[in-house]
């Protein structure tokens, strides 16, 4: 009520200090000092009733009053606490700056907005809970507590001036490069950027095996079977002549020629199970990379895969020195390497098939599968054949024996994918995972050959196989000189 407010506006005093006649205070309450006297005068005008009333109308706005100033201290030190937050904002460090996977360091980096004190209610993305006063950052599309803003590998909280993503995550700049920036496999570093500030590695198109392009010019080795790298916590075995094999090529691999004869005689199987026969007693022997350079030398026709040669089919007499015995290791390093001269003998138009010693079991079925396609062809009278035609037919033989010995080793009853159904041979437990994998990257190397006589002629001959079967192929050859298409 309006009187009332102005009745006990004017003074926090005892009632005794304003008067009220139906006027306004501020006309009549203020005009001079009060006296019992004139309080006397003023009370005895008004009766009993009245003056309870306006005495408990007193007492209610006074407890109002109390209220009021309770209120207004809450908002002080509400006040303060606001004050006291913007003074820490100043003191802190830099919030965190992101950057996105796609580039050295995680991406493109942004610095998020950094609130340090809540003006309202907000929800903390880490823990769900509300964010009271205080600190508090903003990125990401959300708000989290500071310790709750957490790297997405170690769940370490994230105070850093920068930070990655990967994907919707964060992470320490230090825990992004060590889960997502790639290592070589060779010297297990991280991959150094180029010269541009990006990454760039080389990869086997087969294993994957990564590694730093200066892995190609500093003389790291490669094995001589696979053409993996040589990794530096691990040592590959030294041959006499030079090559390099790993230690699971090693595991399978042929060292003499009396421990090649059983694949040997495997591989005459699968040429009669083709009703290919070989009449004839060709010799085989193991060598080493010298003695198959000079048969080759010494070899007035054929055509030979460069730039290494493993494996040869001789129409002429000479002598080559064999491999005797299986070498004996010492380490690292094969030792004590036994051999003996060998006097080849013209009896036929084939006088011996060479095969360089030290290569897996696989990859030297396949080397004598595909010089056995040369013998034969020699032996039926195909003797004027190009070379993309010659050897493109023996590669389709290799290519043949290996995904039989891949499908049997797989235990597959399936058909075969290859030029022709070829029988599998019976000695195949044991086989590890690795070497089934080796079987494949043989398969690989014939398929995916650039060459023009082995690549080129493998591919043309293989597709004349698929289409016309084996037998009706060859007789196109031995009329034609050419693949049928």
């Amino acid at each position: 009520m309006g009187w009332l407010t102005k009745f006990f506006r004017g003074s926090t005093h005892k009632i005794s200090e304003g008067q009220y006649h139906n006027k306004p205070a501020e006309e009549t309450a203020w005009n001079g000092p009060s006296s019992p006297a004139v309080v006397t005068d003023v009370l005895s005008e008004f009766d009993n009733d009245d003056i309870a009333h306006a005495i408990s109308l007193s007492l209610l706005e006074e407890e109002q009053r109390k209220a009021k100033a309770i209120e207004k201290d809450i908002h002080l030190e509400e006040d303060e606490q606001l004050a006291r937050a913007i003074q820490e904002s100043l003191n802190v460090e830099s919030p965190p700056r992101a950057r996105e996977n796609g580039s050295v360091n995680g991406g493109n980096a942004y610095q998020p907005l950094q609130f340090m004190f809540s003006s309202g209610f907000r929800t903390c993305a880490g823990c769900h809970s509300e964010i009271g006063h205080g600190r508090f950052l903003s990125c990401m599309g959300a708000v989290w507590h500071p310790e709750c803003f957490r790297c997405h590998s170690c769940s370490q909280p994230i105070y850093d001036y920068e930070f990655s993503m990967s994907g919707n995550y964060p992470y320490h700049k230090t825990c992004y490069k060590e889960r997502f920036h790639p290592k070589c496999d060779v010297c297990k570093q991280f991959i150094p950027t180029n010269m541009n500030g990006l990454i760039e590695y080389r990869a086997h198109p087969f294993w994957l095996q990564k590694y730093c392009p200066s892995h190609e010019v500093d003389g790291t080795p490669r094995c001589c079977s696979c053409e993996r790298m040589e990794p530096r916590e691990s040592r590959y075995v030294l041959l006499d002549d030079g090559r390099k094999l790993c230690l699971e090529c090693l595991d399978s691999a042929v060292m003499d020629t009396s421990e090649c004869q059983p694949l040997y005689l495997e591989i005459q199987e699968f040429y009669e199970g083709l009703n290919m026969k070989v009449e004839q007693q060709v010799p085989l022997l193991l060598v080493e990379r010298q003695a198959l350079n000079e048969a080759m030398e010494g070899e007035k026709t054929g055509h030979h895969h460069l730039p290494e040669t493993r494996g040869l089919c001789l129409s002429e007499e000479q002598t080559v020195s064999t491999i005797l015995r299986r070498p004996r290791m010492a380490g690292n390093k094969v030792m004590e390497m036994i051999t003996e001269p060998y006097r080849l003998t013209r009896r036929c138009e084939v006088t011996a098939i060479l095969i360089l010693y030290g290569l897996p079991r696989l990859l030297t079925g396949s080397i004598l599968a595909h010089e056995m396609m040369h013998a034969w062809l020699r032996l039926k009278g195909y003797r004027t054949l190009s070379p993309d035609v010659e050897e493109g037919i023996c590669q389709v033989l290799a290519h043949m024996w290996i995904e039989s010995e891949i499908m049997a080793g797989s235990g597959s009853n399936g058909a075969s994918t290859s030029s022709s159904s070829a029988p599998t041979s019976s000695k195949k437990g044991g086989r590890s995972q690795f070497e089934r994998k080796l079987g494949d990257f043989f398969k690989h190397q014939i398929e995916s050959d650039t060459s023009m006589a082995y690549g080129d002629g493998f591919r043309a001959g293989n597709r004349a196989v698929l289409q016309y079967g084996l037998k009706r192929t060859l007789e196109h050859i031995r009329l034609t000189g050419t693949f049928p298409f």
